[in-house]
């Protein structure tokens, strides 16, 4: 059995496998993304469809990131949700129904993102469990309303049947649950999911910003 263990360890490391990605968007239409050019963009908390209370805020801690590589100034997520809290608006829901306008008149930012995550979690089944993280995002100007760009991304942790039998199998299903319970894997997979959806550079993806040394190049 140790050769098992030690088989079914060094898979259950291996964080998050590139599999689950939504198949890429050709033939969009650019034209209004490339005639507003956002400088600064504000990321409303987003929308949860999942049955998981965490999603909500798992994704909004790591959408900075891949749109920052992408070139873009991001208002900083918590100083937003906290304006909104004073505010009166403490779910996405209420958040999401500001007009454009008044989002600038706020944040003075040139765009305003808008996710829904509609999957966030760990299904479990009897030899495998598969954690997955499913989210669709649009880019809106808030001058005028206008929806520059949208897309849509999934990501999950699924390694399969890395042999071993039935017996092999219920084991590492065992294994892989408890690691995902710990290590709360939805979090990491939604990390991919989010770069996936908002890193620029891909076909149908956003487009780099003026912070990119890529800029206006694609």
């Amino acid at each position: 059995m140790k050769p098992m263990f030690k088989r079914l360890f060094a898979a259950a490391a291996i964080t998050v496998l590139a599999a689950g990605c939504a198949a890429p968007r050709k033939n969009v239409d650019y034209t209004a993304f490339k005639s507003s050019r956002p400088r600064s963009i504000v990321v409303l908390p987003p929308l949860n469809e999942s049955p998981e209370v965490k999603a909500t805020y798992s994704m909004l801690s790591q959408v900075t990131y891949p749109l920052a590589e992408s070139g873009y100034y991001v208002l900083p997520v918590a100083l937003v949700d906290e304006t909104f809290k004073q505010n009166g608006l403490t779910t996405p829901g209420d958040i999401h129904q500001v007009a454009p306008a008044k989002l600038r008149e706020i944040f003075g930012a040139d765009a305003a993102l808008y996710i829904t995550v509609s999957k966030y979690g760990t299904s479990y089944m009897v030899i495998n469990s598969v954690t997955a993280v499913t989210a669709s995002a649009k880019l809106v100007d808030l001058k005028t309303g206008a929806t520059l760009w949208s897309g849509s991304a999934s990501a999950t942790d699924d390694q399969g049947n890395s042999g071993g039998g039935l017996i092999g199998a219920l084991v590492a299903a065992a294994v892989k649950q408890v690691l995902n319970n710990v290590t709360e894997a939805g979090h990491k997979v939604a990390g991919v999911t989010s770069t996936r959806l908002l890193s620029a550079g891909h076909p149908g993806s956003i487009l780099f910003g003026p912070r990119s040394p890529r800029y206006e190049t694609d």
